[in-house]
């Protein structure tokens, strides 16, 4: 094997636009850069060196293969430490690890996770998303809520909750307790108190680590997902304390995510009522090609968002059963900083953001004809 774990790790690290790296016996390393896949050389991997780099990602990681040989799939993170060398200085990383086993032989997918935190305007992350994160959350005023960033898997979520979380560092003296499935970005302690809870290290489970965050004195939490029943009905009920919590969930639209959260209650009604009670904001986002060009021939991708705020109009729509309106809210609630993904994909196209045929692919509601229409 020419190429050694470490230094597989270390050029990921130093290109800011690789977001993943691919060791699949039968094709050479691959990296996800800027949403392309990319071969890193041309020598194939064999199941051998897919073995032996495994052995050093267990070994990197401090950690036994148990769970992996048991036969189930392992998930897990580890750290490179910074350091100065004869190539500069490399400033560490955090990766989140697949190991998974496929024909017969290991793979394995591993997610890079920087240690500086995101600037929203280079990503071009909007003000009005994350001025979301000016809501208040104190359990003594118990004026929290609950706030969604919602879109399917590499869609930038856990990005922008990072750059929202940073926001709220940043000017507020609270507490802001995270847990998260793993750690994705460190947060330091600037105004608030940070502490960050990874699932399965510091705590069994997402429902474990928020009971406990209630009992923790907390003013803002990040749930990294809501993934069940347990979860969704336990941060409605830490928001409803005063609490203001940040989640996920993997819906496309805002109407999804009401009916994904409802439908997991056995009483609906009194699930829309007490969601209706706590909800600030529904964000659900893509990221879409540009126009823009990275210098590699590669389009830098954007976020594109639709944005609904629990306005009186909306929480009376959601206490109805009247998802199905919500649409035309977003639509006539421009002057409130709400807007559809559709509608702001045919502003981008207007702007020379993102090409015609980039809004059509990517629309959510509107037909086809009817979008082409509406881009001219």
């Amino acid at each position: 094997m020419d190429m050694k774990l470490q230094e597989i790790l270390e050029k990921a690290v130093r290109d800011e636009d690789v977001s993943d790296i691919f060791l699949v016996a039968g094709l050479p390393v691959t990296v996800k850069r800027s949403g392309r896949q990319v071969r890193v050389g041309d020598k194939m991997l064999m199941p051998g060196d897919i073995e032996a780099l495994v052995e050093q990602i267990y070994a990197e990681g401090r950690r036994t293969k148990a769970r992996l040989e048991s036969g189930v799939d392992d998930d897990f993170s580890l750290s490179v430490s910074r350091r100065v060398d004869e190539n500069g200085t490399f400033p560490g990383g955090r990766f989140r690890v697949n190991v998974f086993r496929q024909r017969g032989s290991l793979a394995a997918v591993i997610r890079v996770i920087r240690f500086e935190l995101p600037d929203p305007e280079k990503l071009s992350i909007s003000e009005e998303v994350l001025s979301l994160a000016d809501e208040k959350g104190s359990r003594s005023g118990r004026n929290g809520g609950l706030v969604l960033v919602t879109g399917g898997a590499g869609t930038g979520k856990s990005t922008t909750l990072a750059c929202m979380i940073d926001r709220v560092n940043s000017v507020r003296d609270c507490h802001i307790i995270t847990m998260e499935d793993p750690i994705e970005y460190i947060h330091r302690h600037k105004k608030a108190i940070v502490t960050q809870r990874e699932i399965s290290i510091d705590t069994p489970g997402y429902l474990e680590a928020l009971r406990s965050a209630l009992r923790e004195s907390p003013d803002v939490i990040l749930l990294g997902e809501m993934r069940d029943y347990d979860t969704i009905s336990a941060a409605l009920i830490a928001a409803e304390t005063g609490v203001l919590v940040f989640s996920t969930l993997h819906t496309n639209s805002a109407a999804d995510t009401i009916n994904r959260i409802v439908d997991v209650f056995p009483d609906k009604e009194q699930a829309r009522t007490q969601l209706a009670q706590v909800l600030k904001a529904v964000v659900c986002q893509q990221l879409v090609p540009s126009t823009m060009d990275d210098g590699d021939g590669n389009k830098v991708r954007i976020p594109v968002y639709e944005i609904m705020k629990a306005t009186d109009a909306v929480q009376n729509m959601i206490r109805e059963n009247k998802v199905n309106q919500l649409n035309s809210a977003m639509q006539s609630g421009a002057n409130e900083g709400m807007c559809t993904m559709d509608g702001n994909l045919i502003r981008l196209c207007q702007e020379g953001k993102i090409t015609k045929s980039t809004a059509l692919k990517y629309r959510t509601h509107y037909g086809y004809e009817y979008m082409e229409k509406r881009l001219g």
